[in-house]
């Protein structure tokens, strides 16, 4: 009797371990693809900020002597429509990530399943 419930605590410890180890896994795996996202993100944002400065200049230079009120203006204004559509896109991009320890949930769920029986 005490040598089945030995048993049954290695093979619980067992699985536990198991399911342990992949939501570390997970883990480091969400951790890694942030910081890849974010360190491309920052690149890019650097990148077109820099490119849309000198646009803008640009654009201000042309029209000096007719409207530049109205050049800068124009200019503001698709700014900030830019700014906003960004911001509704990452806020979906946001809603449709993966869920976190999805693997590791569903691996405990089959397990329950598993104990559960037929």
């Amino acid at each position: 009797m005490l040598g089945s419930v030995r048993e049954l605590a290695r093979t619980l410890l067992s699985f536990a371990e198991t399911r342990a180890r992949i939501a570390a896994t997970e883990l480091e795996e969400q951790v890694a693809r942030l910081a890849e996202i974010l360190v491309w993100a920052a690149a890019a944002l650097f990148f077109a900020g820099i490119a849309v400065v000198f646009a803008a200049i640009l654009i201000v230079l042309l029209f000096w002597d007719s409207n530049r009120v109205l050049a800068a203006g124009l200019l503001a204004a698709i700014f900030l429509g830019i700014a906003a559509a960004s911001a509704l896109v990452a806020r979906a991009r946001l809603r449709e990530r993966p869920k976190l320890l999805a693997a590791t949930l569903a691996e405990l769920k089959q397990d329950a399943e598993r104990i559960a029986g037929p």
